[in-house]
Parts: structure tokens; C-alpha cells; sequence
């Protein structure tokens, strides 16, 4: 309560004045928080007839997932090499003369003992029994450096014969120092050209050598070419795999399917979610990794085969998660 004391002049208006607005200030302030105050209450007393907020859906998290695969696995060597005859070997003639005769043509098939041309060795004056050439081993006919009716002595080679049928080609290999002992006679090869594109041909390492060359530091290696079909020819350029190392029987998965973290090696499968049918969890297994060849990893413990496995999408899950399938992926060969 304000006693005001009465007064009078223009100083006294001016207080009264101000005291007036004072008073509307107070009046209005009051008047505004008893109405906030109502609306509150209001809204506390429609939740309380509507019940609880409703509580955040847990999240749904897209996944791609590939059936673990039970099959082979190797490991391999890549090199490269060219292909060559295992022989190659000149014809000559026994007498010197003219070649009066060629019975083959560059690219001919010929068996060993077989008359490949006659060379007639008569002289102005005297006639001579023609005398045969024949072919000092089996296999083709690479080069003629002798042609019809030149004349040639013992030294001249008639023709050049190279054993390339099936199994007289070879590739040279140069293997690295560091790998030798990876490489042993008998190891399967698998052999591609880019003269034939998706084919793969078979061989093996035939021969070893059993000294290193100090200049490179490389081991020569050999390995018999399987030409069934004559599709391989010497001087062809060749991509080599030697298999170091063959399991069967492995569980194996993409690579990009592991999750490495803390010194712990885990990966995460799709399973069904026994509190809703037709959803899907994420599940945690710790697993062993075995090798790894071309971004494909044995799993050596810890999965089944045919476990879903999530590839992609995974980095952000926890176990027990839910998950959706976007695309399923077909099993590794």
C-alpha cells in the first residue's frame, strides 16, 4: 500500500502519474502468469486423459547379405612366361645337291623316320640316286630355310621340325627368390592367353632348377603345357598360376564381410526375429579367418555353411539389431 502524501504543483502530477503505470505494469504481469499457469494445467490434463507419449521406434538398418559357401579354395603364384617347343630340331641332307623334291609345306605334321624332301646330288657329266631327308623326330614343321631347287651342302639345314604336340610345349619361368619354396615339381598350373580369352589350359611344373641366378635372384622353372586341341603355339605370350595350396571342403566368404576392431575379428548374420514374423535381426559371430585369395576368406571357425551373412551395411550394427534384406546375393563358386 502507497500512502501518498499530498501535494500539490507540477512535480506532485508527475509522481502520481508514474505511480498509475506503475500499477497497470504490476496488473498486467499478474494477470498474464495466472493465464500461462491455467494453460498449463490444461495441457497436463489432456495428456493425463490421452495416456503416455508414444515411445521412438527402434531403428531399421539396410543390409545386402551372400549365404556363407562350402567349396575349394587355393592360393596361387602369378607369373608369366613364353611358350616353347621342349625340342626343336634341323633336318639335314647326307649329300650335298640340289632340293629336287619337298614333300611339306611350313605348319606339316611329321613322324619321325618320315621322307620330308629329296636332294639330288648328279654333277655335270654323272646322275646320282637322289637321296632322302628325313625327319629326325616327330612334331611340325616350323621353318623351311631350304626351297625348291637350291643347293645346298650338309651343313645347310633343310627344315626345322619342333615336337609341339600334346605335351611338347613348355613355358620358362623366372620365379622370385622369396617364393621358392612354394614352388615343387608336380604343382597343377592353370594357363591363359589373350589369344584365347576365357579359356584356361592345364599344365604342370615339370622342372626346377637347382641353382639361383645371383644376377636376378630368380629360379628357372618349368612347366609341360597341356595342347590337346593345338590351340597353343610356340611364342605365344602366357599367364601362368601355379597352385601353392588346395583346401576343399572350406566355409568361405567375400573378404568385405569382416569387420576388424579392438584386436577382434567378427561379422554379423541375418537371422528371423522371434518377436515379429517375417523380420530379421542382426546377430554378432566371432569367427577365425583362414586365407585370403582374391578378396575371398576361408573362415576357418565360428560359421556354419548357408548362414546368411551381411556384406554390406554392417559397420554400423549392433548384435540383436533389426535388419532389411534389400538384395540377397548369389553363393560363392
Amino acid at each position: 500500500m502507497f500512502i501518498m502524501k499530498k501535494t500539490t504543483g507540477p512535480k506532485a502530477a508527475l509522481t502520481r502519474r508514474f505511480l498509475t503505470i506503475f500499477c497497470l505494469i504490476v496488473l498486467c504481469a499478474t494477470i498474464f502468469c495466472l493465464s500461462g499457469c491455467q494453460r498449463i494445467k490444461d495441457a497436463y490434463s489432456k495428456l493425463s486423459e490421452k495416456g503416455a507419449p508414444p515411445v521412438a521406434e527402434a531403428p531399421v538398418f539396410a543390409v545386402n547379405t551372400i549365404p556363407a559357401a562350402t567349396g575349394q579354395i587355393r592360393n596361387y603364384l602369378m607369373l608369366s612366361g613364353d611358350i616353347s617347343a621342349v625340342s626343336t630340331v634341323d633336318a639335314y641332307s647326307d649329300a650335298a645337291g640340289k632340293v629336287s623334291r619337298l614333300f611339306v609345306s611350313i605348319g606339316s605334321r611329321v613322324s619321325r623316320g618320315e621322307v620330308i624332301a629329296k636332294v639330288d646330288p648328279s654333277r655335270p657329266g654323272m646322275e646320282y640316286v637322289e637321296s632322302d631327308v628325313k625327319a629326325p623326330i616327330s612334331g611340325t614343321v616350323v621353318a623351311l630355310p631350304a626351297q625348291l631347287g637350291m643347293t645346298i651342302s650338309q651343313a645347310v639345314p633343310l627344315a626345322r621340325i619342333s615336337a609341339s604336340a600334346a605335351g611338347g610345349l613348355e613355358i620358362r619361368l623366372h620365379v622370385s627368390e622369396r617364393f621358392i619354396s612354394k614352388v615343387s615339381p608336380n604343382q597343377i598350373c592353370e594357363i591363359t592367353l589373350d589369344a584365347w580369352p576365357g579359356e584356361v589350359f592345364r599344365g604342370r611344373v615339370s622342372e626346377t632348377s637347382p641353382t639361383v641366378d645371383p644376377a636376378s635372384r630368380t629360379m628357372e622353372t618349368k612347366v609341360a603345357v597341356e595342347n590337346l586341341d593345338s590351340k597353343l603355339k610356340a611364342g605365344m605370350f602366357a599367364k601362368v598360376r601355379i597352385i601353392t595350396e588346395q583346401k576343399d571342403n572350406v566355409v568361405k566368404i567375400p573378404q568385405s564381410a569382416l569387420i576388424q576392431r579392438f584386436g577382434e575379428d567378427y561379422l554379423f548374420i541375418v537371422e528371423p526375429d522371434p518377436a515379429e514374423a517375417g523380420s530379421f535381426v542382426a546377430r554378432k559371430k566371432t569367427v577365425v579367418p583362414g586365407i585370403i585369395i582374391d578378396e575371398v576368406m576361408e573362415v576357418e571357425e565360428g560359421l556354419s555353411a548357408n548362414d546368411e551373412v551381411i556384406i554390406r551395411g554392417q559397420s554400423l550394427l549392433e548384435d540383436g539389431v533389426k535388419v532389411n534384406i534389400i538384395d540377397r546375393l548369389e553363393p560363392l563358386n
